[in-house]
């Protein structure tokens, strides 16, 4: 098979759900994608290519398979813990209703989210027929809904006041680029430095939005905490996760240097050629998969009911 050729691939469902079978996924975008492919070596015929992200011909299996994911996104967050009481939360649009999205239920721990908990709310924050019944969090509708009024490419966000982001997010300063993991991310973080409290108020959701901008895939949001963007939930994820270690490194080095002891920043030229081949929607959705298969096994599965 040729590299231009296209591939599809069936699979059967990976849930207790009932999936119309079979359920056939192409994925002609990322065999095509030079930039994806170009981080991993297959064999000499150029036929064992990187999967990245599914494309579906049914869309009620697309929101089952999205709903899973983030349901796995969640139970990641609190392996990692992300979770304080009733803060943090993921976004995700929903595939066949454009202006509703699911997010999880309020006060739930993050470590117990299954697919079938999760909350489908419409354009005005109400919670709607479709998802567990169950009310979710008006400061993560407040947030939330302005991001996807705003950014129409995003399909997920994420929030939560991780100790390692929000306590860099008191400096009300940008992450460096210290090691070859932040450049994931470089040149594009959002800064947003008027903090108006608990975002319980449209503005304040619209002036997060503002500060995200119309192309960065994070926020920091100077005395709260990190915000992520993605095409996909895993995206979204798995940029958290390296934007708080970016966090985590900046802190242990500061103190370091506080002691005497210089930074080297990594370069511009550097550090943009890094991001070049990082910052791909596959690329991003690849990343995370390693943690979603784990906590499927860790789970027996019961993640995705």
């Amino acid at each position: 098979m040729s590299t231009t050729a296209t591939q599809t691939t069936t699979i059967t469902s990976s849930s207790s759900s009932s999936y119309p079978a079979p359920l056939v996924v192409a994925d002609d975008d990322a065999a095509n994608d030079k930039a994806f492919q170009s981080v991993a070596r297959g064999n000499r015929s150029g036929t064992l290519k990187l999967r990245g992200i599914p494309t579906f011909t049914d869309a009620v299996a697309k929101r089952q398979w999205m709903k899973e994911h983030m349901a796995a996104a969640f139970r990641f967050f609190g392996k990692r813990g992300y979770g304080e009481g009733i803060s943090g939360h993921i976004s995700m649009r929903d595939p066949m209703l454009k202006d509703h999205f699911w997010m999880n239920p309020f006060a739930k721990h993050f470590s117990s989210i299954k697919a079938s908990d999760l909350v489908l709310v419409d354009a005005d924050g109400y919670v709607t027929e479709g998802g567990a019944q169950m009310p979710i969090n008006e400061a993560g509708f407040m947030i939330h809904s302005e991001i996807h009024k705003a950014r129409p490419d995003v399909i997920a966000a994420a929030h939560t006041h991780s100790i390692h982001g929000k306590t860099w997010s008191s400096f009300g300063k940008p992450i460096e680029m210290l090691t070859q993991d932040a450049c994931n991310l470089y040149g594009k973080v959002g800064l947003y430095e008027d903090h108006g409290g608990i975002a319980l108020a449209q503005e304040e959701g619209e002036q997060i939005a503002r500060a995200l901008g119309e192309d960065n895939i994070a926020c920091i949001l100077q005395n709260h905490g990190l915000l992520t963007v993605g095409r996909t939930v895993d995206e979204a994820a798995f940029l958290f996760f390296s934007l708080d270690q970016a966090c985590h490194t900046q802190l242990l080095a500061e103190a370091a240097a506080a002691n005497g002891i210089p930074k080297r920043i990594i370069t511009h030229e550097v550090a943009q050629y890094t991001a070049d081949v990082a910052q791909n929607h596959h690329n991003f959705y690849t990343e995370f998969q390693p943690e979603y298969e784990l906590i499927v096994e860790e789970t027996n599965g019961r993640v995705l009911e």
